[in-house]
């Protein structure tokens, strides 16, 4: 059955096609009755394409359309909200309802490792210009030579 089916809807695509479009005589036509059958041809199809554009264009407006009454059904049915449930803000407040025997109380500082600061040690400062007279001249690089040995 859907094989029959199949061939009456070629069939009868067929016969509305050969309707609509017979088959074109080409032969024993001069150049210049070729170029106006082209010429006629080509209004036939842009007159096809503005019948499918505006087909097209109406389309979606009523696309458009109908999707902006979805929305408005749903907004009119409105949004159902579940109910929230109370959190618990602390951890002290968490642990107060469970059971204490199995779960510590929470003692975060407990775990975290002592840091001793160390002191940074301070240069003493002192007057820069004593320090270049005694860099200077030969003497002063004698010292710097015996310092790096």
């Amino acid at each position: 059955m859907l094989v029959a089916e199949s061939e009456a809807k070629k069939q009868e695509k067929e016969r509305v096609v050969n309707e609509s479009f017979p088959p074109l005589k080409l032969s024993g036509l001069s150049v210049q009755e070729l170029q106006d059958l082209c010429r006629e041809l080509h209004r036939k199809i842009d007159v096809v394409d503005e019948a499918r554009y505006d087909m097209e264009v109406k389309v979606a407006k009523n696309e458009k359309e109908i999707e902006a009454l979805n929305h408005k059904i749903i907004e009119l049915k409105g949004v159902k909200r579940p109910n929230l449930k109370r959190v618990k803000k602390t951890a002290d407040d968490m642990m107060s309802h469970t059971d204490t025997s199995k779960l510590m109380k929470a003692d975060f500082k407990a775990n975290l490792k002592t840091v001793k600061k160390e002191e940074e040690k301070r240069e003493e400062v002192t007057d820069w210009r004593k320090n270049v007279e005694a860099m200077s001249g030969m003497e002063g690089r004698k010292k710097l030579f015996d310092a790096g040995q």
